[in-house]
């Protein structure tokens, strides 16, 4: 096994070579993203000139052992290359076998140490290993050693300049052959981002001999030239511009429903989850939405689950907008919400970046809400159901996540009608729906039992659960009849020290 992963290690290419043979080089990059860089937006992506794609992140102990994960994560194609397929973990043999599992479907495998979420830090991954360098040490190196193709990694800058040049290059001795450096810190999230700070990246850069990407602030291609030109890195890496204008690399900016649609047609060709839709329909109609009279679109596209619903929406917001695009009617500036402090720079309806506040204007959001909550003349908001009856906030979140399930078909509202009138044939408890036998769980479970039978439908599988009992029962006597045979056959040695002679 060690001579086969040295020889698989010794055919693959690295560093430079690995950046430019096997990537072609590539400048303009789209990051991972959590539910936002599956295949379909990959391959829009790759027609407006992303020269690589990652993969979202996958967690690599279900990625390795759970088998329907895995099929769903893989989820490419011929032309979505070259591709990376990024991991989180903490165990260096689970992330191992995920990338084992994943090496025949990508160019190279990275590991994530940048997610500064919450989620990662229960879990114990992402930025929140960035201490740990003996445990991340082993984690490259391993997968360094033993994989066919390139390890690489994606990490956030410390507060410490000097440490962060030290951590790039720990990890570049450990066997990383491409590193992506994020120039923000782990606490920079969310409300208190703030401005990425490009000179870090700078420092590692001349630092580390590995090919290198730089990420953070890129707005438009704009951004990308001159983080190219003041950080010296082979390439830029970008999320949350591309998601709000995937055109960005090409350096225009197209009118959302013309990337809405061209979206999802791929989504046609290779379908994912409807949650995923919503949020790229949000993301590049972020400006559209958040005007005051469209407030009824922006609520269709809430409760859209079918793919039909989706291209509704689009539809409206190209009739809508279209004219004003053409020149054939004037665009008079519409109302905002109140709680939206950024205005678009160009037209609402053409794809741009989104920019957030500062932190500091976040912090003076923050105090003057808790001074209004302590207001006793304040006005409290009030929540309507369909009927016009007052209603707490919670109960109307339950009745929006309602409105967001699919709607059933006058079959299926029958089927289910029907099946309410269906009973267990020895009790009057309902039957199982998808019950062998036709009975209820309690019924089905006594037959099991006394027929030595199986019920899939209830999850119930004494059958099979015996005859694994009775087979592992057969191998436990048959390895005992063995070292009972072994010991019978072995020749006495007479000068071998006994109990007595011991004692």
């Amino acid at each position: 096994m060690v001579n086969e992963s040295v020889e698989a290690n010794s055919k693959k290419l690295c560093g430079y070579e690995f950046y430019e043979r096997v990537l072609g080089s590539p400048r303009y990059v789209v990051a991972p993203m959590v539910d936002q860089s599956e295949l379909a937006w990959r391959m829009l992506c790759r027609r407006y000139g992303a020269q690589l794609c990652y993969s979202p992140m996958y967690h690599a102990n279900l990625f390795a052992t759970d088998p329907k994960y895995r099929k769903d994560a893989l989820q490419t194609c011929p032309e979505d290359r070259p591709l990376i397929i990024q991991f989180c973990g903490n165990d260096p043999q689970q992330i191992l076998e995920a990338a084992l599992a994943a090496q025949n479907y990508c160019d190279a495998v990275d590991i994530n140490l940048g997610c500064p979420q919450a989620i990662a830090k229960r879990g114990h991954y992402g930025a929140f290993l960035q201490d740990e360098w003996e445990l991340l040490t082993q984690i490259v190196r391993t997968l360094h050693e033993k994989l066919s193709i390139p390890v690489t990694c994606k990490i956030r800058r410390f507060e410490d300049r000097a440490k962060t040049i030290e951590y790039a290059k720990m990890l570049e001795a450990a066997g990383c052959q491409l590193l992506t450096v994020h120039g923000r810190t782990r606490e920079q999230k969310g409300p208190l981002t703030g401005i990425a700070d490009w000179s870090y990246i700078k420092d590692v850069r001349e630092h580390i001999k590995i090919p290198m990407l730089a990420n953070g602030n890129i707005l438009g291609v704009e951004d990308v030239h001159r983080c190219l030109t003041e950080t010296g890195v082979d390439g830029v890496m970008t999320a949350e511009g591309n998601l709000h204008n995937p055109a960005l690399f090409e350096g225009i900016s197209p009118p959302v429903w013309q990337m809405a649609n061209e979206y999802l047609e791929f989504v046609d060709l290779y379908p994912c989850p409807t949650s995923y839709i919503r949020g790229h329909l949000f993301k590049l109609f972020h400006h559209i939405m958040n005007i005051r009279e469209n407030s009824e679109m922006r609520e269709q596209l809430a409760t859209a689950n079918q793919l039909q619903q989706f291209h509704s929406v689009v539809r409206r917001v190209q009739a809508k907008y279209e004219p004003y695009q053409q020149g054939e009617l004037d665009y008079e500036p519409e109302e905002m919400e109140l709680n939206v402090c950024e205005l678009p720079m160009l037209q609402p309806w053409l794809c741009q970046p989104y920019i957030r506040a500062s932190p500091e204007s976040h912090r003076q959001k923050i105090a003057e809400k808790q001074l209004e909550a302590i207001d006793p003349n304040r006005t409290k908001r009030q929540y309507f159901d369909n009927a016009g009856n007052e209603i707490s906030r919670k109960r109307m979140k339950k009745l929006r996540r309602r409105q967001r399930r699919p709607i059933k078909t006058d079959a299926q509202l029958q089927l289910r009608r029907e099946r309410h009138l269906e009973y267990c044939e020895q009790c009057a408890n309902p039957l199982g729906s998808k019950c062998e036998f036709r009975l209820c769980r309690i019924c089905c479970r006594d037959k099991c039992y006394a027929e030595n039978s199986d019920c899939p439908g209830h999850g119930i599988l004494i059958k099979s659960r015996r005859a694994k009992a009775k087979q592992f029962e057969q191998h436990f006597r048959q390895e005992n009849n063995n070292d009972a045979r072994l010991t019978a056959s072995r020749p006495v040695d007479n000068n071998s020290p006994t109990i007595d002679h011991l004692s």
